[in-house]
């Protein structure tokens, strides 16, 4: 039956999570943003009409699923659902921040692997394709038994790193997890490598960051997906601090910003906080004038474009 899925007409709705960047992937394509509909009743129901015929056609929906993360996934869930049974021929969840990407394994005993769980609800609400931005994990891909096209962020945020022209940079990972993706960074940028190595003693007694690599006199670009309360940040800049960074900046791609991370942030040791518009940021933390947002909706709507013509999405980062 689905042998020509992508066929259609293209169309590019969005939900309630992020209609700016929905806008501006439709002005890069010049398509106009689809007609519909999401609304929540009174009791807090999510519902959705689409208002245009979407029969046979290739559609994109656009939903990062930030906070609320319950309700932006619903709203997903519901527009899939929608295009579904109103027989669009092909549907991509366009979720430039998955959310849930965190609880990607059993670290403890007894706990759910959540990330799991939302790919195969996604998967079972009708989608047939994802396309995502730095994956919190790239395994979460696997997690998913349709095509999953992870973007990088790191071509945009390099090119605007190489623009300030940083005097001996050196790139730091908070962890060791995210080693991988600061040593890209480094690699494009001719610069050296940190990585942070957190240790408790025991409960309840501060931990210690232990700083590996050689910090002193350069300055630090701190490398991350995502920066959610910024308390880890918050210790990272601490320790650089002490062992001898002459000035520090923080480039993360998801700018989750929970909780009094915007206070955090005002730490007088951290230069500049570099992110991207994966996720809406309120006027009040636009206005902490450290935080530079950068835009990736042409990204997407070239990842899009190709994915509709049945191009390669890989060569964008070549």
């Amino acid at each position: 039956m689905h042998h020509d899925k992508s066929s259609g007409e293209m169309k590019i709705f969005s939900g309630n999570a992020h209609p700016e960047l929905a806008k501006k992937i439709c002005a890069y394509l010049e398509v106009p943003l689809g007609k519909i509909h999401v609304t929540r009743f009174r009791d807090g129901e999510s519902y959705c009409q689409i208002e245009e015929n979407v029969r046979g056609k290739d559609i994109f929906a656009v939903q990062p699923t930030c906070p609320p993360v319950n309700q932006n996934l619903v709203e997903l869930l519901i527009m899939i659902d929608a295009f579904k049974r109103a027989s669009a021929a092909r549907i991509t969840a366009v979720i430039p921040y998955f959310g849930y990407a965190r609880q990607d394994r059993k670290d403890k005993p007894r706990v759910p692997i959540s990330a799991k769980l939302v790919a195969d609800v996604i998967t079972t609400a009708g989608a047939d394709r994802i396309l995502v931005m730095d994956l919190h994990a790239p395994a979460i891909q696997g997690f998913f038994n349709i095509p999953v096209d992870n973007l990088y962020a790191g071509p945009v945020l390099i090119r605007y790193l190489k623009g300030l022209k940083l005097k001996n940079p050196v790139l730091v990972s908070p962890d060791a997890g995210g080693t991988e993706r600061a040593r890209a960074f480094a690699k494009r940028l001719n610069a050296g490598l940190a990585i942070m190595d957190k240790r408790r003693h025991e409960a309840n007694v501060a931990k210690i960051m232990n700083v590996i690599g050689n910090v002193a006199g350069k300055t630090a670009v701190i490398v991350d997906d995502i920066v959610d309360t910024a308390g880890t940040l918050v210790e990272t800049v601490e320790a650089l601090k002490k062992n001898g960074a002459n000035e520090i900046i923080a480039c993360m791609t998801h700018a989750v910003l929970s909780g009094n991370a915007v206070e955090r942030l005002q730490n007088e040791n951290l230069k500049k906080v570099i992110v991207t518009n994966t996720i809406p940021l309120e006027k009040e933390k636009m206005g902490l004038r450290k935080i530079v947002s950068l835009c990736i909706a042409e990204l997407f709507g070239e990842a899009i474009k190709r994915i509709h013509t049945n191009s390669s999405v890989s060569s964008l980062f070549k």
